[in-house]
């Protein structure tokens, strides 16, 4: 994959100062009185705080990018499909923000053919910038790191994230695998703020991450964070993830743990055939 280092580096540079505007818009319009309303079937909310963060971000993308293809939380898609595409949830963790929870976050990844070559993420309350560059590692506060080394082996000694989608909360698959992690790990960390969780395991806080069919705006700088960072990343047959994939089934740890997470998940959906990549047919009820 041959990539324009230039327009890379300058990418990177629009792409962290659209994330520490956007997160400066959210501390400081944290804890006040916001304009909200209800958005899609599933319960979710928008703030006034959304709209405001994405158009700093989406004019600071444009006015250097016009040509680039755009994907935002609220906007939706802009621009001519091409080579480059940018991701962009200007406010992850939306539900906690409103009820004054200071776990947000604002990512921003962009794509080259489909694969994620940047990816700029801040802990928004916490004014934490994050930076992950393809094949040159992970960085924060402008030093590299690494995910730490851990002796837990035990399950029981691990914490352990979990994502999913809106659309499949209740859906029987995502119910017994949940089941199984909360019984077998010593914690399962909900935090409705994925960003921040991807973080936490590219710092090597966490042990490992269970995603079930969550794509959006915010997965793909995070994936990139924590691949960079040393964590692996497969699907639910143990196949490394790359690209994009509409419907994600993610098990992300560290490398020496890879067998224990693949038998955990198989453990809690034993109906999973070992060559399927993307279950859906066991997601089907009836």
């Amino acid at each position: 994959m041959k990539l324009d280092e230039d327009l890379l580096s300058h990418a990177k540079k629009i792409a962290i100062e659209a994330a520490l505007a956007a997160a400066r818009i959210a501390r400081e319009k944290f804890g006040t009185a916001l304009r909200m309303e209800e958005k899609g079937e599933y319960g979710d909310i928008v703030t006034e705080v959304d709209h405001l963060a994405e158009a700093e971000i989406l004019r600071r993308i444009r006015e250097y990018y016009p040509d680039h293809q755009i994907s935002s939380e609220e906007t939706g898609w802009t621009g001519a499909e091409g080579d480059w595409l940018w991701l962009v949830d200007p406010l992850d963790g939306t539900n906690n923000y409103a009820i004054g929870l200071p776990v947000f976050g604002v990512s921003i990844t962009l794509l080259y053919r489909k694969e994620p070559v940047l990816g700029v993420i801040v802990d928004s309350a916490m004014e934490r910038l994050y930076v992950a560059e393809a094949g040159k590692g992970a960085e924060s506060g402008g030093m590299r790191f690494a995910v730490r080394p851990t002796a837990r082996a035990d399950l029981r000694k691990m914490t352990v994230g979990w994502i999913q989608g809106h659309q499949v909360q209740k859906e029987a698959g995502a119910l017994r695998l949940r089941t199984v992690l909360d019984a077998s790990c010593k914690r399962v960390l909900r935090l409705w703020a994925p960003t921040m969780l991807w973080c936490m395991l590219a710092r090597g806080d966490i042990d490992g991450i269970v995603l079930y069919n969550s794509e959006g705006d915010d997965l793909y700088a995070g994936v990139l964070l924590a691949k960079e960072a040393g964590v692996a990343v497969m699907d639910f047959s143990g196949e490394p993830f790359a690209g994009m994939n509409s419907e994600p089934y993610i098990i992300a740890c560290r490398p020496q743990h890879a067998e224990t997470f693949l038998k955990l998940v198989r453990d809690g959906m034993p109906d999973l055939e070992p060559d399927v990549r993307v279950p859906n047919r066991m997601m089907e009820e009836g």
